[in-house]
């Protein structure tokens, strides 16, 4: 038994979000994230109605913004990579730490826009993965003609990530099981260390692929010929549509405004 689930973001729901079809809302996210990236760096006054744009789809989908807000932190930290932008952008200086390095306006907006961004486009995949089955998305990447290789390459990626861990817990507890220390951290010097952590990296990926083969051959064996198919597949109707274009033509209509008034 894998000790890692792979529905670990859905949640099971009977909101009108969990109920729309899986094509539609992987298209209204991929056009609402577009709409984030085509926002003007200056037009920050648009920003608290985007705010508001995404946790109305929380709601909707009866996902907790607190939830949403702390789960989407994680972005951040990758986003502070832009924090060169404050340096690197030309305009007013506004504040110089250190002699022929200053911070401008321009700069430390674009370096806001673009935290702003980023965090928006991460909740509205955090929606999608909250109110949708992995199997459903799937589904819906094959059903708009995403090649599939690519269906499969990313199922299986995704999948094999818990075997990865899988068989790295079962390492971590055979190694405490066989340690003389308590925590089961044991001692030695750095070099010592970073020996035995290369040789479980070592022996992890040989297991990890050892173990994929014969989960591959059982898939074979079972029929797999690489096609995702599904007993019931979801039916396009008018209210998936209605509910996937409303956020989408706020946040597009909102992008063209921001164009028309900021250049």
């Amino acid at each position: 038994m894998m000790g890692f689930s792979p529905e670990d973001r859905y949640l099971h729901g009977t909101s009108p979000a969990h109920r729309m079809d899986p094509r539609v809302k992987l298209v209204s996210a991929l056009l609402m994230i577009i709409g984030f990236a085509l926002m003007p760096d200056r037009a920050l006054p648009i920003y608290p109605i985007l705010i508001g744009i995404v946790f109305s789809l929380a709601v909707l989908a009866e996902i907790g913004i607190l939830y949403l807000i702390r789960r989407s932190l994680v972005a951040l930290p990758f986003a502070l990579a832009a924090i060169t932008l404050a340096f690197t952008v030309p305009g007013n200086e506004v504040w110089s730490p250190w002699p022929g390095l200053s911070i401008t306006d321009a700069g430390l907006m674009r370096f806001a826009a673009v935290m702003l961004k980023s965090w928006l486009s991460v909740q509205v995949a955090l929606v999608l993965a909250v109110t949708t089955h992995f199997t459903d998305m799937l589904w819906a990447l094959s059903a708009l003609h995403m090649p599939q290789a690519l269906v499969a390459i990313i199922s299986f990626m995704y999948r094999y990530l818990f075997v990865l861990g899988d068989e790295a817990a079962r390492m971590m507890r055979a190694r405490e099981a066989r340690s003389a220390y308590p925590d089961g951290h044991g001692g030695g010097s750095i070099a010592w260390r970073a020996k035995v952590t290369g040789t479980m990296i070592g022996s992890l990926f040989l297991r990890s692929y050892e173990r994929s083969e014969r989960v591959y051959q059982a898939m074979v064996a079972r029929g797999y010929d690489g096609k995702m198919r599904t007993l019931s597949p979801p039916k396009l109707t008018p209210n998936s549509l209605l509910i996937g274009a409303v956020p989408v033509t706020l946040v597009l209509a909102l992008s063209l405004a921001a164009h028309l008034i900021w250049y």
